[in-house]
């Protein structure tokens, strides 16, 4: 796939406001996640494997975190010259400036991006989901249908299609409808916010969508209807393999805890189609004497002095002497002293857990609990 062909809009601005804590200082995409990434790996390394050699990343909320890891885009083999990943915040015009008012309109203020590159084809992608997909495999889809708009789609299971936007299609994969979280779902198809379109038809309508004043200016709310209420050839591509939204706390833990077992459904491991990152180079990880470590995934620069089971621990996190922890996700930094216990928890990056501190319930009834970045939690605090 060449760059004249397809390049990519990456979604990355997103404020994150459901996993509380985690992101109050950073964007979503730019949290931790599996030791050593961060959630935005996961769309670019799919770029990158691809062969999608030009991507947008647009960013918004707190984004410096986000802009010093992505950098030039070496890790990922994103810095070609006259391609590679460029860094698009909102930027001031003769008129003023302003946020990005919905998805649509975060594209539109970087029409001029697009251009410059004459691409046929734009793939837009959310900066905040855990998968491995080939977007070439979705290109081959929407240039076989001769296609003005191709959606991603994964089944669901009947019960929760009423939490998705649901397409409706026919034997071809023609889009018949689209329904933004129906409470009686005629389908199962759920749309994964992945989509490639035709460059032309892209640009005209989000044109046509800023001078809306009744558009909220959001590809599922506006641009998809519209383009179906006009009749255009909408498709489907059918994706079958994990995907999964980590942006709440319950799916955030959760999926962590997927990672884990001799034979995870994600694999971070495979080299066919490897997540790549730009996590700083640290010394390996630790264990000590009396230390213990099963099931768990242990990041570069961690030191483990307790017993560590079923867990996630980042780059540099600290366990120490007697403390026990257990399903749960330490990020960067993060320090259980000694004789405390953590079970089914989530510390942000540089917090602690005071000595001999109790944290979190083996309750699954019980919410998981979260502290934040730089948050020390000490006695009577728990």
């Amino acid at each position: 796939m060449s760059k004249e062909k397809c390049i990519a809009m990456l979604l990355a601005g997103g404020q994150g406001s459901r996993l509380g804590a985690l992101t109050r200082n950073i964007a979503k995409p730019a949290v931790s996640f599996g030791g050593k990434y961060r959630i935005i790996d996961f769309a670019l390394s799919n770029c990158a494997n691809s062969g999608i050699d030009t991507v947008g990343v647009l960013t918004q909320y707190r984004p410096y975190v986000l802009h010093s890891y992505i950098g030039t885009g070496e890790a990922w083999n994103l810095d070609e010259r006259g391609a590679g990943v460029s860094i698009l915040p909102p930027y001031a015009t003769e008129t003023g400036g302003a946020w990005y008012e919905g998805t649509a309109d975060a594209v539109y203020q970087n029409i001029g991006y697009i251009e410059g590159y004459k691409p046929d084809y734009v793939l837009i992608l959310s900066g905040d989901q855990l998968y491995r997909m080939d977007y070439h495999k979705m290109l081959e889809n929407h240039i076989r249908h001769n296609a003005d708009l191709t959606v991603s789609v994964m089944p669901v299971p009947w019960e929760e299609a009423s939490r998705f936007g649901i397409i409706t299609q026919d034997d071809d994969e023609k889009i018949l409808k689209f329904t933004e979280k129906p409470k009686k779902p005629d389908s199962n198809l759920a749309s994964m916010g992945i989509y490639i379109f035709n460059t032309d038809l892209l640009i005209e309508k989000l044109k046509e969508d800023h001078n809306d004043p009744q558009s909220e200016h959001d590809f599922g709310n506006n641009i998809i209807p519209k383009l179906l209420s006009e009749g255009r050839r909408l498709y489907t591509f059918e994706f079958n393999g994990f995907w999964r939204d980590v942006g709440t706390i319950a799916s955030f833990h959760e999926t962590s805890m997927e990672l884990l077992g001799e034979k995870p459904e994600f694999d971070l491991y495979a080299k066919d189609f490897p997540i790549m990152s730009n996590a700083s180079t640290r010394p390996p990880h630790y264990v000590g004497p009396e230390g213990d470590i099963d099931d768990s995934l242990v990041g570069n620069g961690c030191r483990v002095f307790g017993s560590v089971k079923h867990s996630v621990l980042s780059t540099d996190s600290y366990v120490g002497p007697r403390a026990t922890v257990v399903d749960s996700i330490l990020l960067p930094g993060a320090k259980v002293k000694e004789g405390a216990r953590v079970v089914r928890a989530i510390l942000g990056e540089n917090s602690t857990v005071e000595e001999n501190v109790t944290l979190g319930s083996v309750d699954v009834t019980k919410d998981t609990a979260v502290i934040g970045d730089d948050v020390v939690v000490g006695k009577g605090e728990e």
